[in-house]
């Protein structure tokens, strides 16, 4: 069969799609969810539906949010925290810049889609832009395409480097770290010992570098 499963065998269950009725926002941010680290999901992708605008004037930036079908991950919450991270002050907004999100076949169009997507296919649209998340299993920015890929594992399960405790934090930095790339931001690293780590930092990958304690950080404004 298929990947080695024998013939007429179901195929393995997505995880299920959680219950979070009656949770708040914040709430919903501090769990940790269920998904492989090895899934490869369909490729096909839903948008969320609706526009979001952004709390204040500024350079707008129009994008999308698309999240890979069969996740068994909440689209709605992952499009509330894009939309919540970016126009934080704290985030790319500080620059004057805002953040709305449009629906698919919005007229004016998108300048960028937000795309969560299993470890699979994030790896697939990151090589099309010559980049291999499959070591250490990452999210990019897929920049020769419209997509900056939030890879649903990370997501999901957050880091070591943050742990359990801090994966609000942490799926907040996923987001300005992959979004800054977009902006045109490369990678940097602290140089304080005891410092924050900026958060063009791989901090998926690592706080401390070269005998430099660095601290996990999601901001690149962090006193706003």
């Amino acid at each position: 069969g298929v990947g080695g499963e024998p013939l007429g065998a179901e195929p393995s269950p997505l995880p299920p799609a959680w219950n979070l009725d009656g949770l708040t926002y914040y709430q919903r941010m501090g769990l940790v969810y269920d998904l492989g680290a090895e899934l490869q999901g369909p490729g096909s992708f839903t948008s969320v539906p609706g526009t979001d605008e952004p709390p204040r004037e500024g350079q707008e930036f129009r994008y999308r949010v698309d999240v890979e079908d069969d996740l068994g991950l909440d689209g709605e919450l992952f499009a509330e925290a894009v939309h919540k991270t970016l126009n934080d002050k704290r985030s790319w907004a500080h620059d004057g810049l805002s953040f709305k999100r449009v629906p698919k076949g919005d007229p004016d169009g998108a300048d960028f889609v937000i795309t969560l997507a299993s470890p699979g296919t994030t790896a697939e649209w990151c090589a099309k832009s010559g980049l291999d998340t499959t070591i250490d299993n990452v999210s990019c920015d897929s920049a020769s395409t419209s997509r900056v890929m939030i890879n649903a594992y990370r997501w999901a399960q957050g880091s070591q480097t943050y742990g359990d405790r801090d994966i609000h934090a942490y799926r907040q930095m996923l987001i300005n770290h992959e979004v800054g790339h977009r902006l045109g931001y490369g990678h940097v690293e602290c140089s304080k010992d005891g410092g924050l780590a900026p958060v063009m930092q791989q901090q998926t990958k690592f706080l401390d570098h070269d005998g430099i304690h660095c601290r996990p950080n999601a901001w690149a404004y962090p006193n706003g």
